[in-house]
């Protein structure tokens, strides 16, 4: 009896989905199931340094991600992995810190293992990084003057070419011609790690207000989180996003980290495939327009 009970409510329940999936479909147009995650033409991720989520949400020294916030979506849970940088970085990138534990200059190319450029490659997307004061496109030097490496995880994998790594001077001004999906590098003033959350935030407003307007009318996304807080706050973070996908003025309470981060990421570029820790997390839900 309760094997048979089972097989009703199962077949109930299939009836059920199959029944929203086609009402979901009708009207010709890409309407989305609930908890589905848009698919933005271009995503563009950035991130900023060491602050906790009180430290710049609300705050007056950040006005211009304030702004983003507001006429975005906020995620007022959103939590690092770690200590110190770079396993962070790591982390969002490919879903582990790869043995990764402190902020040393790592043999580029020292991994294969898959992460959220490999998987791009290989589904026949593009991608890209556009690094402040990275010398040259490709160069794997650790530091050079306010740039650092520790910050670009995509030199630890030999199954990214170098040469997708591309200064920040060469960030299109057409931004149609952007990858599917990018990282963006501030240098260790602009990102707030050597100088102040005014001067981070004033270099996102010149650098990459005109990016994040063109979004909000062409189907794309701008990301703006955080590796790590000042070690003060339990590791909460500020994460922002900004576009046409997102609902203005949303926010989730939900606790997500950088392996819910990428998982998203992954999932808005219609992968298949979830890198590392990515395969047990969950998506962003609850921001996105209808």
């Amino acid at each position: 009896m309760f094997r048979r009970a089972r097989t009703v409510v199962a077949s109930a329940a299939a009836l059920a989905v199959g029944a929203v999936g086609l009402w979901v479909g009708v009207g010709g147009e890409a309407a989305q199931a609930a908890g589905a995650v848009p698919t933005p033409d271009h995503v563009v991720v950035v991130v900023m340094e060491n602050h906790a989520y009180s430290q710049v949400i609300g705050s007056s020294s950040a006005p211009y991600l304030n702004s983003l916030k507001s006429g975005g979506a906020n995620l007022s849970q959103s939590f690092g992995i770690t200590h110190p940088s770079q396993p962070n970085y790591f982390a969002l990138f490919s879903g582990s810190t790869q043995g990764i534990t402190d902020d040393g200059c790592y043999t580029a190319g020292f991994s294969s293992a898959p992460n959220l450029a490999s998987e791009l490659i290989a589904a026949g997307k593009t991608w890209g990084s556009y690094n402040e004061t990275l010398p040259s496109q490709g160069s794997t030097t650790c530091s050079s003057g306010n740039y650092a490496r520790k910050h670009n995880p995509w030199f630890g994998f030999a199954n990214v070419p170098t040469s997708s790594a591309k200064t920040f001077a060469q960030f299109p001004s057409d931004f149609s011609t952007l990858p599917r999906v990018s990282f963006v590098t501030p240098n260790l003033c602009s990102d707030m790690h050597d100088c102040s959350v005014g001067t981070g935030d004033t270099w996102l407003k010149n650098n990459l207000s005109a990016y994040a307007s063109w979004a909000r009318t062409h189907n794309s996304l701008l990301v703006v989180t955080f590796d790590e807080d000042n070690r003060l706050s339990g590791n909460r973070i500020p994460t922002v996003l900004y576009g046409q996908p997102v609902a203005a003025g949303s926010s989730s309470g939900t606790t997500y980290n950088h392996y819910d981060l990428l998982r998203t990421l992954e999932d808005l570029a219609g992968l298949g495939t979830h890198a590392g820790n990515a395969g047990s997390a969950k998506d962003i839900t609850g921001v996105w327009a209808s």
